[in-house]
């Protein structure tokens, strides 16, 4: 009986991740989901300084602020007896180590690419990540109440730019002011377009009855389209889909609700439940019965009234049980989940049961670090694949503004570190803070948190762009490193060099060849 409940809650799990570049409209569409699950009642908008009214999945102060996401949220709910666990990330690349942790949580992914631009440079990226790891992709073109490029062309962009089969599980008809509404495929109805939140579905074989929209130029133009698809198009495949060589791809307009509903419902049907994970040991099944899981993500004071810090641990097999006892692979030691929550973006309730797929959040005293795997005691030792690890690019050093607070300065820094929101360098014989970020935006949020949060105004002084490499050996001979080429010590105590550029590398690595320089980015590519 065990057995049955668990298989049957595992078969019912979506867990997805949306991705774009930014602006593409991946929040609006994560908000329309939200209310069809009926956890929110109205949709928030990205930039709601005019409305007043925000992204459910914003829920930081800065994120609503400037109307960016800027961290990776959860939203858990029920929906058309499915469990759904949807991670909301990141678009800006400021902030891409974020996401990439993300998406070693979710078994698939929405693409979402904006008709009028196609694909950009972030969703290149991101989509490669998707494909390293084999994860499936649904692709939503988003904006057809906008004039944007034609259907074709972004098909054809999709699998010459990214190198993935396409298949349209429907079809527009017209764009923009001509926008008449959707060839639904899968369903094989027409969903006229009526305006915002409205829709009518006329099957196909009754189209031609309705002569306001048979006769119509744009309708016999769209047809025509749709025809030559039909005859030239890829076959839909299930297999290439679940193995990330075909994308089903969808269009409609999330900010007027049109067509995401169809997509919804068609992706929930298709996307594939919990899947297995791969250990060092071999392959964990998600119905295997024995509880495991990992940490991609540790989050402080997203309840600023109590500054606690979170841990969101990916079940991927057995039962977690709150109260239940768990091992932590990289320390061996023993720890009660006593306190366990599951997430509407910042609001949290207690679950007492959760299966895999699930991402819940587990109360974190400071023992947990990001790719930690817990297993409870029956089970031999788990430790799930690495989680990567990215190079940064813009490096500061940093201070307290005022000295008297240096106890919440050290506190603000290690948590925020401890969390992936920054990495953190120590200078070889001065000790000096020295931040490590992708962009800029990465320290302004680095900043705003440390004043908002731990009331700290910070000090940069800016040392610019820099070539990192990890050093293969710890015995290092330090007067070889100078002001073209920095030797720091990372938060796990290992030597790295920051030098000034290409140039300044290659001319230390031929003075020095016996010095072995590691460059992780290479490693993760």
């Amino acid at each position: 009986m065990k057995n049955e409940l668990l298989n049957k809650e595992i078969d019912r799990r979506r867990t997805f991740a949306i991705i774009s570049h930014p602006d593409a409209g991946k929040t609006t569409l994560t908000e329309k989901l939200l209310l069809f699950g009926n956890v929110i009642r109205s949709a928030g908008t990205v930039k709601g300084k005019k409305s007043g009214k925000f992204a459910t999945s914003d829920w930081m102060e800065i994120e609503k602020k400037r109307g960016i996401s800027v961290t990776s949220s959860v939203m858990s709910f029920e929906y058309m007896d499915r469990h759904i666990n949807i991670l909301d990330t990141p678009g800006h690349e400021d902030f891409s180590e974020d996401t990439y942790r993300t998406l070693t949580a979710v078994d698939s992914a929405v693409m979402i690419i904006d008709c009028t631009k196609g694909v950009e440079p972030q969703t290149i990226k991101l989509f490669k990540v998707c494909r390293m790891r084999g994860i499936p992709i649904f692709t939503f073109i988003n904006k057809l109440d906008r004039e944007g490029k034609e259907p074709l062309a972004l098909l054809e962009e999709i699998e010459e730019v990214l190198g993935i089969e396409s298949y349209a599980m429907n079809w527009p008809v017209g764009m923009g002011k001509r926008f008449l509404g959707v060839y639904d495929r899968y369903n094989e109805v027409f969903i006229r377009y009526q305006g915002k939140d409205e829709e009518d579905r006329i099957p196909f074989k009754e189209l031609d009855a309705v002569e306001e929209i048979s006769t119509h130029p744009t309708f016999i133009q769209a047809k025509e389209d749709f025809e030559l698809l039909e005859e030239a198009g890829n076959d839909f495949d299930i297999n290439k889909v679940k193995n990330g060589l075909q994308t089903p791809v969808f269009f409609g307009s999330a900010i007027s609700n049109f067509g995401v509903e169809m997509f919804f419902r068609t992706f929930l049907d298709l996307a594939s439940e919990p899947q297995p994970r791969q250990t060092e040991e071999g392959t964990v099944e998600p119905k295997s019965g024995e509880f495991s899981g990992f940490i991609f993500k540790i989050q402080a004071n997203m309840n600023p009234a109590h500054r606690d810090r979170l841990a969101f641990l990916r079940i991927c097999s057995g039962v977690f049980e709150r109260g239940m006892t768990v091992t932590v692979s990289r320390t061996g030691k023993s720890i009660k989940l006593t306190q366990s929550q599951q997430f509407l973006a910042s609001d949290r309730e207690t679950v007492d049961h959760a299966y895999p797929g699930d991402i819940i959040g587990i109360y974190d005293p400071g023992v947990y670090q990001i790719g930690d795997s817990l297993f409870s005691g029956g089970n031999q030792k788990v430790e799930f694949d690495e989680i990567p690890t990215f190079a940064p690019e813009l490096f500061v050093k940093v201070e307290a503004k005022n000295v008297m607070k240096g106890k919440q300065f050290g506190k603000g820094i290690t948590q925020l570190v401890q969390e992936g929101a920054i990495q953190l360098f120590r200078q070889y014989g001065t000790e000096a803070y020295i931040l490590g970020a992708v962009g800029q935006l990465q320290l302004d949020v680095f900043e705003y948190r440390m004043k908002g949060e731990y009331n700290v105004e910070v000090v940069y002084n800016m040392i610019g762009s820099k070539i990192p490499r990890w050093l293969e050996s710890q015995d290092v001979d330090t007067s070889l490193f100078d002001s073209r080429n920095i030797l720091v010590k990372d938060r796990n105590d290992q030597y790295v060099a920051l030098f000034d550029n290409d140039f300044s590398l290659r001319w230390f690595q031929d003075k020095n060849p016996k010095i072995g320089l590691i460059d992780i980015m290479a490693e993760e590519d």
